[in-house]
């Protein structure tokens, strides 16, 4: 099993969900968070003051699926989350050593 973790644009999280959705991938889990990477932020102005703003909103999809349609979720992912420019965001996948669920103590992929 894999975990993935994924930290996108807050507006492509709908796109990125129905497209998993529509392989069959309902399990994830979704937070909003915050971070830079190569770009380093914005300016802004408010009130005529000028505002350095270095943690954007992004969005962090994690889930965990079996190794073989790992390639498959990818794929999904990240031509859903696909603008073709700075700041798009970062996908990582992890090994999964187990999975259980706690409900019925279920293990491994049928856990997931």
């Amino acid at each position: 099993m894999k975990k993935i973790e994924a930290i996108i644009q807050p507006f492509k999280l709908d796109p990125v969900k129905e497209a998993l959705k529509n392989i069959g991938i309902d399990g994830m889990t979704i937070s909003e968070v915050r971070g830079h990477g190569r770009q380093k932020g914005h300016k802004e102005v408010y009130r005529g003051q000028e505002y350095n703003v270095d943690l954007l909103p992004k969005m962090k999809l994690e889930l965990v699926v079996a190794d073989g349609r790992l390639q498959e979720v990818l794929k999904t992912l990240t031509a859903a989350a696909r603008t073709g420019k700075i700041g798009d965001g970062k996908v990582f996948v992890y090994d999964v050593a187990e999975a259980i669920r706690i409900r019925n103590d279920d293990r491994g992929e049928a856990a997931l």
